[in-house]
């Protein structure tokens, strides 16, 4: 039954980043991602992705994570406005977690009124 209330948001989330790429020094897939029911605080998110706790991690918004990437009249810009326009009208309490130096694990977290927690996530390379 949650499952069935989850579903089109996730569909929606889908269908937002499909083939859209996170420009860094390597661009990657930003693909929708499921966390689950416990609140992604720091150490749950390093629980969940089975890393030590010492693992570098930074909490971000939403607004400085997607900077530079929402301005301006591409199609990518306002294909990172719609995404970002889409997480903010259907989840609360948008996080966005950075994990690792170098090679970076990012998620972008929000609370759906399921009590889930879901977004989407990517991955950066920063030198």
């Amino acid at each position: 039954m949650l499952g069935q209330k989850i579903e089109p948001l996730m569909q929606s989330i889908e269908e937002a980043t499909a083939g859209l790429l996170f420009p860094s020094e390597s661009d990657f897939p930003i693909e929708a991602y499921r966390f689950g029911e416990e609140e992604p605080t720091p150490g749950a998110v390093l629980r969940a992705r089975s890393l030590p706790p010492d693992t570098p991690i930074e909490e971000a918004t939403v607004a400085s994570f997607f900077e530079g990437l929402v301005e301006g009249d591409d199609d990518a810009a306002g294909r990172f406005r719609a995404l970002v326009d889409l997480l903010q009208r259907e989840l609360t309490e948008l996080r966005v977690y950075r994990v690792g130096k170098v090679d970076i694990e990012a998620l972008v977290l929000g609370r759906h009124p399921s009590g889930a927690w879901l977004g989407v996530t990517t991955k950066l390379v920063e030198t």
